[in-house]
């Protein structure tokens, strides 16, 4: 319940700040398992869940809005496995990832480490998540320490800035004094499409 909550306030704090939400979708039907995790299933007596047609398939609490990326991991734990997930994020110049959803020791984790990896700052979201199979405090401290993890709430106002600042470091000179980024007008060859986000803006993916 926390994890949903949370993740509802976070979705309406991102789109309150104009940051990007991309939702991110597990399904895993047995047609998309490969022959490791059928293994893995029979060992261990499990059955398929987030079927497609079925609750498990569906976002709970919260659900993208009109306009808004979502992508979907097919029997996978990892976000940037999901088609053009990377791609949607490399297209809009993103560099820094905001983390919610379940479960955190299992799909945020593996996304969060992969992100780390390829380049991108990773923030978790602590009040918008929940671990499956390990202790909270262990995977979160697991995450500072290995992929510097900004660990923090959605209520952060930081959360949501262009520019964030490093917790504990004061913000320098340059940070305190830089306007905020020229957003982009409107296409010329579309004056219908809105001005498109600061590309140094936080995106906020939801697991």
């Amino acid at each position: 319940a926390r994890a949903v909550e949370g993740s509802a306030r976070a979705v309406a704090a991102a789109r309150a700040a104009g940051t990007e939400v991309v939702f991110v979708r597990f399904l895993g039907d047995e047609e998309h398992q490969g022959p490791s995790w059928r293994r893995r299933d029979r060992l261990l007596g499990k059955r398929p869940k987030c079927v497609t047609g079925t609750p498990g398939a569906e976002f709970h609490g919260v659900s993208p809005a009109p306009g808004e990326a979502v992508f979907t991991k097919y029997a996978c734990f990892d976000a940037f496995l999901a088609d053009g997930f990377e791609l949607h994020l490399r297209e809009r110049g993103v560099v820094r990832l905001v983390f919610a959803g379940v479960f955190l020791d299992v799909c945020v984790d593996s996304s969060a480490r992969t992100a780390f990896q390829k380049g991108f700052e990773v923030s978790v979201l602590t009040d918008c998540t929940a671990p499956l199979h390990l202790p909270e405090e262990r995977i979160l401290g697991f995450m500072r320490r290995v992929y510097g993890a900004r660990l923090t709430t959605c209520a952060d106002p930081e959360v949501w800035a262009a520019h964030p600042v490093t917790p504990g470091r004061p913000a320098t000179e340059e940070e305190t004094s830089r306007p905020p980024s020229p957003r982009p007008g409107p296409s010329p060859t579309n004056p219908a499409n809105p001005a498109t986000p600061d590309p140094r803006e936080w995106t906020r993916a939801s697991e």
